[in-house]
């Protein structure tokens, strides 16, 4: 027991070792999620000296609206302002960087829009192809989050370069670009022009018919920038055709994947343990996406086909969220199936796009987890296959809610307990929550999104709120018919509820795909998301959100049948004497949920001996036996 505890806390604590011919050595830009960056784009046509219905020019609004927007942003975020149309009353190359993008600062932004006036004509084309390059590239190879955000009220009348044939370029060549517009009280073909952009972008188009609205619009742009999905991996390229597939040993690993392609990896697998593989894939929040556009994993074994597959699907066109697949190999209770085998097995990733969907690359965050059977000897207690008290007729808790912020991904969701939290979200956005279950308990909660006043004009206009429960190893939950976890939202309130059976080791030989996933404790992912169709329905820049958590039933020290019940306080979804090797026990840090068989060697040769040491006298402990007390899948 000695040696399980130390292992599963210095496995817990360092990220996974990755093969060296693999993945290559991980910089700490992408570890740390780094890269984002914004440009905003300024027009400063003669147009924008109009009044914009208010007594004021649409510059003061502008003006007023971008000192709203970098009040907002984090801290150091590196932020620009690029202008067109303010230094001469005619000309089709008027386009400059009034502020570079560097660290944030604030009064010196707000300075800088200051003293721009409206003098002449519209390049959209070329002030955007400038706006690409005044964007850093981010270093060390991490994927962030480039945003151009383009504030117009007209179209493009210079010609050349066209806007949205330059948009279009400028998302294919580099990954993690958008190209966000936003309308100032625009319509006919100025207005198409700029939906035309930012769908060729990777963006989305905000409307703006006032001043108010474009304040609004404008910060739910520049904050979706800032608080853009926080990859971390090590980078890892996936191989077009099986043949040259890299090795994976457990860890987190990034690759991008473009529309219709497939990507290959390898890994060797026992005959004994359970192999855990989950991918994500993150487009650029809003971008065109069709309804059944899909992402797909899979594992196979040689040429005797596949040993296990999953497909998700976005199920709504309003715009992309991250969108995660997971799939696992677990051996029969026989043992005497092909994909039972020791041998070297493919994990397979591919996507599916139709016609008009983002045509952009999107990064690809991969889990890979090694679970080890249960010691010869022991049997482990009965499969979970009902929701019982968790089921969507739960009492949850009530009272006041307390403020929490969820975080942007798997890698830095907000870890929160049984209660009530509340937090803000804005459309297009997901927020993510860890929420810790251990053996013989259950997740249970309910979102709330806020009743909101709505824009003039927006009724029957609706969007949508959702979420999804993950386990720890990122398999994503159905619900199994208890649960609908999607509702409409239009601005009044609705609700959502979700929640998964209680966590048995032995649930992963049942063939309900809301049970089979639910077989390891840990920390369990809640996502939420609003669609991006809500930009057009509430007035205030975010929408409330509230979370009634309940973590239902005693945590047991163990998956044995007959485990007896954990001390008040302890850690949920450890393990016992006699546990199996928990994805659990490695989930509260590094990888979140890499498994527990991941060694770090960033501590040096004598710490690395003592992990190897450790991993060497836990494995003898466990017997090759897996045990069940149910049938196969």
């Amino acid at each position: 027991m000695i040696g399980g505890a130390l292992f599963a806390l210095v496995a817990g604590a360092l990220p996974a070792l990755a093969d060296p011919q693999s993945a290559p050595a991980v910089p700490e830009a992408v570890r740390s999620g780094g890269g984002g960056s914004l440009v905003m784009v300024l027009d400063s046509s003669g147009s924008m000296e109009d009044d914009d219905g208010t007594g004021r020019t649409r510059m003061e609004s502008a003006r007023t609206a971008v000192g709203t927007v970098v009040d907002g942003l984090p801290d150091g975020y590196p932020t620009g302002l690029r202008v067109y149309g303010a230094d001469h009353p005619q000309g089709c190359a008027d386009t400059r960087l009034v502020r570079p993008v560097r660290k944030l600062d604030r009064a010196a932004m707000k300075r800088a829009v200051a003293s721009v006036r409206p003098r002449g004509d519209t390049p959209i084309g070329l002030s955007l192809r400038k706006a690409a390059q005044d964007l850093p590239r981010p270093a060390g190879g991490a994927i962030g989050t480039r945003t151009i955000l383009l504030i117009s009220d007209g179209e493009d009348n210079c010609g050349a370069p066209q806007p949205c044939e330059v948009a279009e370029q400028l998302a294919k060549e580099g990954i993690g670009l958008r190209i966000d517009t936003v309308g100032f009280q625009v319509r006919g073909a100025a207005r198409e022009q700029l939906e035309c952009v930012a769908n060729a972008g990777n963006g989305r188009y905000y409307d703006a018919p006032d001043a108010k609205a474009l304040a609004r619009q404008l910060q739910r742009a520049a904050q979706l920038s800032a608080d853009g999905y926080r990859l971390r991996g090590e980078r890892v390229a996936g191989a077009a055709t099986a043949g040259g597939a890299p090795v994976l040993v457990p860890g987190q690993y990034l690759d991008t994947i473009g529309p219709g392609e497939k990507r290959y990896y390898a890994v060797d697998l026992d005959a004994v343990s359970t192999a855990d593989f989950a991918a994500t894939a993150v487009p650029q929040p809003g971008a065109a996406v069709d309804t059944f556009d899909a992402l797909s994993t899979r594992i196979e074994y040689d040429d005797h086909g596949s040993c296990g597959t999953d497909t998700a699907r976005f199920l709504q066109k309003e715009g992309a969220v991250p969108l995660t697949s997971a799939v696992a190999r677990i051996r029969s209770a026989a043992g005497t199936r092909t994909c039972d085998r020791a041998g070297r097995y493919r994990l397979v990733v591919e996507r599916e796009s139709k016609r008009g969907s983002d045509a952009a690359r999107w990064p690809l965050e991969l889990l890979y987890g090694v679970e080890a059977p249960l010691a010869e000897g022991v049997t482990p207690a009965q499969s979970q296959t009902e929701y019982g008290p968790g089921g969507k007729e739960a009492t949850l808790p009530a009272g006041d809610p307390r403020d929490v912020r969820g975080g942007t991904g798997f890698n830095d969701a907000e870890t929160i307990g049984q209660g009530v939290w509340r937090d803000r979200i804005l459309p297009s956005q997901t927020l993510w929550y860890r929420v810790q279950a251990g053996w013989g308990q259950q997740v249970r909660y309910d979102v709330e999104f806020a009743n909101e006043p709505t824009v003039e004009g927006s009724t029957g206009t609706y969007s949508y709120g959702a979420t999804q429960l993950y386990t720890p190893a990122r398999h994503p939950l159905t619900g199994g018919g208890e649960f609908n976890p999607r509702t409409l939202y239009s601005g009044r309130p609705s609700a959502v509820a979700m929640g998964g059976v209680p966590v048995a080791w032995t649930n992963r030989f049942e063939d309900r795909t809301d049970v089979r996933p639910v077989h390891a404790g840990g920390g369990f992912y809640i996502a939420v998301t609003l669609g991006a169709q809500a930009a057009e329905i509430a007035e205030n820049p975010q929408i409330g959100v509230v979370l009634r958590v309940s973590v239902l039933g005693d945590a047991r020290t163990g998956p044995e049948h007959g485990a007896p019940v954990a001390e008040a306080g302890g850690a949920a979804g450890q393990e016992g004497d006699e546990g199996g090797g928990s994805i659990a026990s490695a989930d509260s840090g590094g990888a979140h949920g890499a498994g527990w068989t991941g060694i770090a060697a960033a501590a040096g040769a004598a710490v690395m001996a003592a992990l190897v040491a450790v991993f060497v006298y836990v494995r003898s402990r466990r017997g090759a036996a897996a045990r069940t007390t149910r049938g196969s899948a």
